[in-house]
């Protein structure tokens, strides 16, 4: 599908991989690229920094009201084309932590709730849009979701990313099968070891050792890296239900 003229939603807009994916679908002429991202973030300043065509709307991607005003933004420029759902968060979790209480179960469900069930909310209210749009380049639509290397390899203290990403893993496939006959393709990107502003608060010797870690090539994933193979996946009809792991070939240890 080409992106010239599209209406899009990015979640995780105002930041790291979704602002990278954002920022392409901006120069490569979209009609509307509506940024999704918490209201404590730098949303606004960052919409106003890709132009006129870049919006913010602040949401919670658990919160249907919130998410419906999302796609109702980006609607009044014309019919929702694309999706890259990028919100996310990562907390670390035990199962028995180290003074021999139980890990939180708290936690795990804030991280899951948050990675999982915004994943399926945000996915549901953009197919429901989605339906109603008349073919373009043989599509309706195209959603892209975010997955991880950690929903194959999960290391310890990952339980809730892991099994949350791995969740998005196992609903890539059937939401493309649900959705083929509505002509609304759905890909999952599951990157490695990313350049993120998590990673970013990291010292110079864990980031250069994380770098080395990864075979080829041995550095960082980039933003940039993600939001061209985001763009690939619109670009290109015959990617379905795929789960593509962008990764500099790395398979994670258990630690």
């Amino acid at each position: 599908m080409r992106i010239d003229g599209i209406s899009a939603v990015v979640t995780g807009g105002a930041s790291g991989l979704g602002l990278a994916t954002a920022r392409r679908l901006v120069d490569g002429g979209a009609a509307a690229v509506v940024l999704a991202d918490l209201p404590a973030s730098d949303g606004h300043a960052v919409a106003a920094s890709l132009g006129k065509a870049a919006t913010f709307v602040p949401a919670d991607v658990r919160d249907p009201s919130g998410m419906a005003a999302v796609f109702d933004a980006a609607v009044e420029v014309g019919p929702l084309r694309a999706v890259v759902h990028c919100a996310g968060r990562d907390r670390a979790v035990r199962l028995v932590d180290r003074d021999g209480t139980p890990g939180s179960l708290e936690e795990y469900v804030d991280v899951v709730t948050t990675n999982l069930v915004g994943t399926f909310n945000v996915l549901r209210l953009a197919a429901a849009r989605m339906a109603t749009n008349d073919l373009l380049d043989g599509d309706r639509g195209v959603c892209i979701l975010t997955a991880s290397v950690a929903a194959f390899e999960g290391q310890i203290g990952q339980m809730p990313y892991a099994s949350s990403k791995a969740g998005i893993v196992g609903m890539t496939l059937v939401a493309a099968r649900d959705l083929a006959s509505r002509a609304i393709r759905v890909c999952s990107i599951a990157p490695g070891l990313f350049d993120t502003p998590l990673t970013a608060k990291l010292p110079d010797d864990v980031r250069d050792s994380l770098a080395r870690s990864i075979p080829h090539p041995s550095r960082l994933g980039a933003p940039e890296d993600f939001a061209k193979l985001a763009l690939a996946v619109l670009d290109n009809s015959m990617l379905n239900g795929e789960t593509i792991r962008l990764d500099g070939a790395i398979r994670l240890p258990p630690r």
